[in-house]
């Protein structure tokens, strides 16, 4: 790894990642091609970048299905993988992990994320009985993935929120 590539403990988990990461939103682009996308994950991984974002919804899949291809051959031990989801129900949240799985290529997933926390409405969604939540906390027992966290792209209050839902359930985000 690149002595020069700032690392940090990742919340709660324990792992050290590069505190500078490859966001996979760009790789699915049109207007860039798969062997620059597969390029640009893997140069970055050889010069010590370890920390891998996705979402099963980028560019209507191609992101996880180029970053996937771009972890094969061995690469995808030396990366911290994550992803996230937008499904509030178990059905759906089930549905987009096995999605990315397939795509990303890979049976474990380091990370994933409950997707844009926007209305105060989504942690109890979330969390209801037949939510998001219970899906991967069953995805998790079933080894498909490590660590479980949540995105916000508005109003921290709504963050706030969904912190307090997930307390009030007994949940702690990792």
């Amino acid at each position: 790894m690149n002595s020069g590539i700032p690392y940090r403990t990742l919340g709660t988990t324990g792992e050290r990642v590069s505190a500078i990461g490859v966001g996979g939103w760009h790789l699915g682009l049109e207007s860039v091609d798969e062997q620059l996308s597969l390029r640009i994950v893997r140069t970055a991984v050889d010069r010590g970048i370890t920390f891998m974002d996705n979402c099963w919804d980028y560019n209507d899949g191609a992101s996880e299905t180029r970053m996937g291809k771009a972890l094969a051959d061995g690469y995808r031990s030396r990366v911290f993988l994550m992803s996230k989801i937008d499904g509030r129900s178990y059905a759906e949240a089930t549905r987009q992990l096995e999605e990315s799985l397939r795509r990303l290529r890979t049976d474990c997933i380091d990370l994933v994320q409950h997707h844009e926390i926007l209305r105060y409405e989504d942690p109890h969604r979330i969390f209801d009985e037949e939510g998001a939540q219970r899906a991967l906390e069953d995805a998790r027992q079933a080894g498909k993935l490590r660590f479980i966290g949540f995105t916000g792209h508005k109003d921290p209050y709504i963050h706030l929120h969904m912190l307090e839902v997930a307390s009030a359930r007994g949940v702690r985000f990792d």
